[in-house]
């Protein structure tokens, strides 16, 4: 019996590389989407071509009861799953602290912080050994803009994923003896569907590049390879931590040469 793999957002970007993987690995996978349903179904089929049992399951991760029809589908669909990929996010972009409004943050943190959370529990209920499941792993995609309060007019967002950072840590702590791993992934800037518009901006591209030691940012392909590995039995005693995947996390300009 293959393993069981859950993609929040999993309609493109990150989410969809992983799922890419997971299927050429024999996972049976499900693509959870909000309003991509074409890109999911799309997805879906492509991954059948390559054998795996696969669904496209519509739910918005920020509603608890979307969440629980999310996770009953799955079972019903697939079967309990053995892995989780929270990859479902939304982003702020040159919003200022003093213009964000109550409905632009409300949804940013139900979405970034909920979400996620409503997810994990739901994991647990499901896949713990203390509540009749095998264990598994669930694996949170935060942001390297965590670790140092995002660009400018991001902070918002950086807040909402240092919020996944903290809360998976302790997750992993609650479920470790339950046979569940939790990891937290740091990607840094990378292209997918939602960034690869402004990137075709040579100015904004080299900013990007300039800011990260590697010169360039991550394709989707670079991310996905290392979530694939801590879905794997290979980081069986990898859990509670965060894992930069960002090319070296920001460079800091040097100062121009006086004289």
């Amino acid at each position: 019996m293959s393993k069981i793999l859950l993609v929040t957002g999993g309609a493109s970007g990150i989410g969809a590389a992983v799922a890419r993987i997971a299927a050429e690995r024999g996972f049976s996978v499900a693509i959870n989407y909000r309003s991509r349903r074409e890109q999911a179904e799309s997805l879906v089929s492509e991954l059948r071509s390559l054998g795996s049992r696969a669904v496209a399951i519509e739910a918005d991760v920020a509603e608890p009861n979307q969440i629980q029809h999310l996770y009953a589908r799955v079972k019903q669909d697939l079967g309990v799953p053995d892995a989780v990929l929270n990859s479902a996010g939304i982003a702020t972009s040159g919003l200022r602290v003093e213009d964000a409004t109550p409905a632009e943050l409300t949804r940013l943190l139900h979405v970034n912080v909920l979400g996620v959370m409503l997810s994990c529990g739901e994991a647990a209920r499901t896949m713990s050994t203390k509540n009749g499941g095998s264990g598994g792993v669930v694996i949170n995609v935060s942001s390297m803009a965590a670790t140092i309060g995002g660009r400018p007019g991001n902070s918002h967002y950086a807040a909402s994923k240092a919020a996944v950072d903290a809360f998976s840590v302790g997750f992993a702590k609650e479920v470790a003896a339950e046979g569940i791993r939790v990891v937290s992934v740091r990607p840094g800037f990378t292209i997918t569907d939602m960034t690869k518009d402004r990137l075709e901006d040579a100015a904004f591209r080299q900013v990007i590049a300039e800011t990260i030691p590697l010169g360039r940012p991550a394709r989707v392909e670079e991310v996905a390879a290392p979530i694939a590995w801590l879905l794997s039995n290979e980081a069986s005693f990898i859990t509670g931590t965060c894992l930069d995947i960002s090319g070296g996390g920001f460079a800091i300009a040097s100062a121009p040469r006086q004289g």
